[in-house]
């Protein structure tokens, strides 16, 4: 593989989905599917695990180049995986995830008894499921037997979710709404 090889595969990878392009030739085959390879692991555009079949025949190279510049297009704007180390261990995070569950349920239980309140519970419901939202992409993000791109995908779902300044400061949203706990004097 020569540093043309990688030029052409960052020509191929960044152009349009849909470009028609032409197989390689058999003995250019190698050099080619290399450089894409380690390309698209370095974009962070494909998880070294499926190498072994992205770009696997040559009659594939079309569609497979495809996908990978659909999610070169998708994921343009996605944090990179370093970006998790903003975040909390997955462990904390299951526990946090395990504790919104048990308070939704909770909230289902009292709804039953306390009907006067329904609309309480029902809105706060709604904002238990909107942060375990938040949640479960922090631990998609986390997930290190997750392929890249998912991982990518659920870092970017997070910072639109919170925002880029809470994102970039490493503040996460709440597991459950708090604000709506009463606390006595």
């Amino acid at each position: 593989m020569s540093p043309s090889d990688l030029v052409l595969a960052a020509i191929l990878l960044s152009a349009p989905v849909g470009t028609p392009e032409q197989v390689p030739v058999p003995e250019r085959w190698p050099a080619v599917r290399e450089a894409i390879h380690k390309t698209a692991v370095r974009w962070e555009i494909m998880d070294p695990r499926e190498e072994r079949y992205l770009l696997a025949v040559r009659e594939d190279f079309e569609p497979d180049l495809n996908l990978l510049r659909k999610r070169y297009v998708e994921l343009s704007d996605a944090p990179k995986l370093i970006e998790c180390q903003r975040l909390p261990d997955r462990r904390t995070v299951n526990e946090l995830i395990k504790f919104n569950r048990a308070f939704r349920k909770h909230l289902e239980e009292r709804e039953v008894w306390e009907q006067d309140r329904s609309d309480l519970f029902t809105q706060t419901m709604q904002e238990t499921d909107r942060l375990y939202q938040h949640w479960d992409a922090i631990r998609d993000a986390q997930c290190d037997f997750y392929y890249v791109t998912v991982r990518r995908a659920a870092l970017k779902k997070l910072r639109e979710a919170i925002g880029e300044e809470a994102f970039l400061a490493g503040v996460m949203p709440s597991y459950v709404p708090e604000w709506r706990f009463a606390f006595a004097p």
